[in-house]
């Protein structure tokens, strides 16, 4: 929808293909959290700010948990995780225990923002 300012990603804040996914497979470093493994890699020439891609194995759970991961972590990174003051490009693989976990945005935000600001080492 064109008229919901701010409240959706631009498709231009997102990893779309395969061959992009790969690339941050083997440029990115790795950061653990609980329920989450990241990728984050240098952002590719002409890109701004931060960009996200999800992974969500079907080990995690049926397709309602799975979409539902995907909307909590598309959901945190247009809230909170743009506003990075660094340009990067960002694979969060969920891990099987995260279908398990009732998760909620809360809890994924402070994960997420907990292991992105000790790897760019902001306050």
């Amino acid at each position: 929808m064109q008229g919901t300012f701010g409240l959706s990603l631009p498709k231009e804040s997102l990893i779309r293909t395969s061959a992009e996914y790969a690339l941050c497979y083997a440029q990115g470093r790795r950061m653990h959290t609980r329920h989450f493994l990241l990728f984050v890699a240098p952002p590719a020439e002409g890109d701004e700010g931060v960009r996200l891609g999800t992974a969500v194995s079907r080990k995690t759970g049926h397709a309602v948990v799975r979409n539902r991961i995907k909307r909590v972590l598309r959901e945190c990174f247009r809230l909170h995780l743009r506003r990075l003051p660094v340009s990067a490009r960002i694979v969060v693989v969920a891990k099987r225990q995260a279908g398990s976990a009732a998760l909620r945005l809360d809890d994924v935000t402070l994960e997420l923002t907990d292991a992105l600001n000790r790897y760019f080492h902001l306050s």
